[in-house]
């Protein structure tokens, strides 16, 4: 049986850093489209960028082949590059210090369980419909955060 293939554009946004944030993801699978977002009263643009990630991947409800698009390096290199080596190191940097938000890197690792990713940086702010439509989603969701 075939995995359905799925196509995830994610995004996060913060009004200072740390401040009020938002994410959104737009998942698109068979002609068919679902848009989630949220918000946090206190946070960072990196954790809005994870949290967009973990909603999304939490949102397949079985396992999935998935082009997944970001217009964050900090989570395409994580994920790609030095998650590996910071489990390896027990959640250490090369320097030794904690990783920083590990929680959420942790519950990331765990989402992507059973699907097959394949992580792709898009240029922010470029034209590209799925990041445009993320970061309006990511956007739209600060101010329901700031009235917390």
């Amino acid at each position: 049986m075939s995995r359905p293939r799925v196509r995830i554009y994610t995004d996060g946004s913060c009004i200072g850093n740390p401040g009020p944030g938002g994410w959104g993801a737009v998942l698109l699978c068979d002609g068919k489209s679902r848009e989630i977002s949220g918000g946090e009263k206190n946070t960072t643009n990196n954790r809005m960028e994870l949290t967009a990630a973990l909603s999304a991947l939490r949102a397949l409800q079985k396992p999935c082949e998935v082009d997944f698009y970001t217009d964050s390096q900090y989570l395409k290199q994580g994920i790609t590059c030095w998650l590996a080596q910071w489990k390896k190191r027990n959640w250490r940097t090369s320097a030794r210090q904690p990783v920083k938000n590990s929680d959420l890197w942790r519950a990331l690792d765990d989402a992507r369980g059973g699907h097959r990713i394949r992580w792709h940086w898009v240029r922010g702010h470029a034209g590209d419909h799925g990041n445009e439509r993320a970061d309006k989603l990511a956007r739209g969701a600060v101010p329901e955060a700031r009235r917390w």
